[in-house]
């Protein structure tokens, strides 16, 4: 099986490179976040006419959105929400082989890491101890063998080598030690594996965002590694491949995020 994660930052707007990106890579199934757009205007008809008739729609007007789309049905497919707020950021569902996808939007978190000063930072953060929580007890036990992959935009650059300037961005949100802090403490309770640094050294710099500010992304490479896929133990064996679609940076009026793949085997 092949997946592929990206963040998208309006699928109507980019709905050609959506095209673009499943005739090259053809993935088995394509999440998507930031979708930006509400559930009657997905356009449903694009994805079936490339071969994905399957599809978890799960968005709003103008922010957030996520979706999953797939050759294969699913067995099941539901949403959930945190923060006792409807902004379509989690959806889930059951592939086949009784894998459980969560195709997971964390909130961006603003600009200033304080949750006393900054209500979207406190929103991050209660965000990733809800989802945290829930997966400690409704999925408990999943290092023992169920099988489940989650992946996303979490908003978090975890290691050193996941952003230009560890130094620099120490005091920056998506890299702050807290925000780093609640990451670990969400993948432990899922009993995750990063699938991606399966692959790629942790000392090997990474990334999967460049800001839209920087007049040449390529040559500046300010990157950050906002986008993840994890996997339980159970799937580590099955993992054959990773790979972030680096050059889609640079595709005309692309999103600032890339794709991510892995391929199961």
């Amino acid at each position: 099986m092949r997946l592929i994660t990206w963040n998208i930052n309006s699928v109507r707007l980019r709905i050609d490179l959506v095209r673009r990106l499943l005739a090259e890579a053809k993935p088995d199934v394509l999440c998507l976040q930031e979708t930006k757009t509400p559930d009657e205007l997905f356009p449903r008809e694009a994805f079936e006419a490339a071969g994905y008739r399957h599809m978890l729609v799960h968005g709003m007007k103008g922010y957030n959105g996520v979706a999953i789309l797939a050759r294969e049905p699913f067995v099941s497919s539901t949403t959930r929400a945190w923060c006792a707020r409807k902004d379509c950021r989690h959806g889930v569902v059951e592939l086949p082989g009784g894998i459980e996808l969560h195709n997971i939007y964390v909130p961006a978190g603003g600009d200033v890491p304080d949750p006393d000063e900054n209500p979207k930072f406190a929103h991050k953060l209660q965000f990733l101890d809800e989802l945290t929580a829930w997966f400690g007890t409704e999925r408990a036990g999943s290092n023992g063998g169920k099988r489940m992959i989650a992946v996303g935009d979490l908003n978090i650059a975890p290691l050193e080598t996941d952003v230009w300037s560890h130094k620099q961005l120490l005091r920056v949100v998506s890299h702050t030690p807290v925000e780093v802090e609640r990451l670990g403490k969400l993948q432990r309770a899922g009993g995750f594996v990063d699938a991606v640094r399966h692959f790629v050294p942790p000392e090997e710099r990474l990334y999967t965002w460049w800001s839209y500010r920087a007049q040449d992304w390529a040559a500046s490479d300010r990157g950050r590694r906002l986008d993840h896929i994890w996997v339980t133990q159970p799937l580590v064996g099955s993992l054959a491949r990773a790979q972030v679609f680096r050059d889609s940076r640079g595709w005309e009026q692309t999103s600032d995020h890339v794709p991510v793949m892995i391929e199961l085997g």
